[in-house]
């Protein structure tokens, strides 16, 4: 008998209907998206994705970070469903409409410092991101920015700009944003120093300091830095808190803006609201996406009264803000209010704590790390050399597919968890037990 009722493949993947769904995207969909394993979604229910050929799979992927609350969570559809029988749009940036006001409100309570915020609503990650450029280029009269190596910000041509992720993502794209220049995260396991966490002196920030700011970067010519505070596509990198410090004490010093992304981390993920208030940060300017609606596509970025001070007409969007994206996101900031951010924190620390548990048995993983939610796991060759292991990673994600476990990479060579906010210890556990089955056969 089953340990468990979930998963359940019934036929070779991909089945048959998948197979035909999957020729025909071939034919006609752009081949730049990035597919790994054959999965054809057809419906969703919590944390169990299941494909078009009635094939049952556990999802620890939850759409990259965006089903917070798990697939069609039925508050959600009943929010969705309520707001479409209402008014479906009107653009936010020519007219007004409850919801949307009633979200801006909402944001400007949850968002660390100061209640005195303004909120500015798009579509997208990437879209928050080229309105926080914008925004901090306006309110500084400054053109330069600092980004992280390993960071990803979107696609469109600024977000993509302050990207420190992979070659790809940039090859035959130029020319880019002029005046971004890229800096070390602070990436303890791989410290790019050749430090130990335990008797580092942050040589990564002294680097910003010491070295960029007096020898290449006037900063007085940055306009904003730019910083997840747990990178995301990078390899789910948490930094020393005594970093987030340091560096918000710098920027105030030369008068730039900090701009957190939380286009991943924030929405309860973390176990808190946004990943920030973990470090004690109060950027001047957050951007957020993913998870704030439960799938609906809607971002938004949060800064004080101060900065958000650009007059009519100078940013706009047609979409952004639209009425059944905000109703969504009221619901799900309520769902994570009333307990699943609560969960994420600790379903989160059982979930690492199971997989430190496979790390003393295993030797090719090299590093968990993670705060709520957001947790990667390192898989190396070995322990000594922590050389990245990236086709031993990618085989993980791949036989995990096959038995029914959906899982996504990050970084050269991490496997990153990142379900729903609703998972139970039985989830857990069975994603735990069908990695051991695995691990024990690559």
């Amino acid at each position: 008998m089953k340990k468990y009722p979930y998963p359940n493949i019934k036929t070779k993947l991909p089945g048959p209907r998948a197979a035909k769904i999957i020729e025909t995207d071939d034919q006609f969909v752009s081949p730049s998206y990035t597919r790994g394993y054959p999965c054809v979604a057809d419906t969703g229910r919590g944390v169990i994705l299941t494909d078009i050929d009635g094939n049952e799979f556990l999802d620890f992927c939850a759409g990259i970070a965006v089903c917070s609350t798990g697939h069609c969570h039925p508050e959600i559809v009943e929010a969705i469903k309520t707001q479409a029988e209402r008014l479906i749009h009107m653009s936010g940036t020519d007219f007004y409409y409850e919801v949307q006001a009633r979200l801006a409100k909402k944001l400007n309570k949850l968002a660390p410092g100061r209640h005195r915020n303004r909120v500015f609503f798009t579509n997208s990650g990437a879209e928050s991101i080229e309105a926080a450029i914008k925004l901090a280029r306006y309110k500084t009269g400054r053109t330069r920015l600092i980004a992280y190596i390993g960071a990803f910000h979107g696609r469109t041509i600024g977000a993509l700009s302050l990207t420190g992720s992979k070659i790809i993502q940039k090859q035959g794209f130029s020319p880019l944003l002029q005046g971004v220049t890229h800096i070390p995260y602070p990436y303890c396991y791989r410290c790019q120093f050749g430090q130990k966490r335990d008797c580092c002196k942050l040589e990564c920030f002294q680097y910003l300091e010491n070295i960029l700011f007096q020898k290449t970067v006037p900063p007085t010519e940055v306009a904003a830095i730019f910083i997840e505070p747990i990178q995301g596509e990078g390899g789910y990198i948490v930094p020393p808190r005594e970093y987030l410090v340091k560096l918000q004490k710098l920027a105030k010093k030369f008068g730039m803006l900090l701009v957190a992304d939380e286009v991943q981390s924030g929405m309860g993920r973390t176990g808190k609201m946004f990943a920030s208030e973990h470090f004690g940060f109060k950027p001047d300017i957050i951007c957020t996406a993913k998870g704030i609606a439960s799938g609906m596509p809607l971002g938004a970025i949060i800064a004080t009264r101060e900065i958000m001070d650009w007059p009519p007409g100078s940013h706009a969007s047609t979409f952004g803000g639209n009425p059944i994206a905000c109703a969504a996101a009221l619901k799900t900031i309520e769902l994570l209010e009333k307990g699943l951010m609560q969960n994420a924190a600790e379903m989160g620390e059982y979930l690492i704590g199971r997989l430190r548990q496979l790390k003393r048995k295993y030797s090719m993983i090299g590093d968990v790390r993670g705060l709520g939610l957001m947790i990667g796991m390192e898989i190396v060759i070995d322990r000594k050399s922590r050389a990245p292991d990236a086709k031993a990673r990618d085989a993980i994600v791949d036989r995990a597919f096959y038995k029914g476990l959906i899982l996504l990479g990050c970084g050269p060579n991490t496997i990153r968890f990142a379900p729903a906010l609703i998972i139970n210890k039985d989830h857990v556990d069975c994603c735990v037990e069908i990695l051991e089955e695995i691990l024990k056969n690559i």
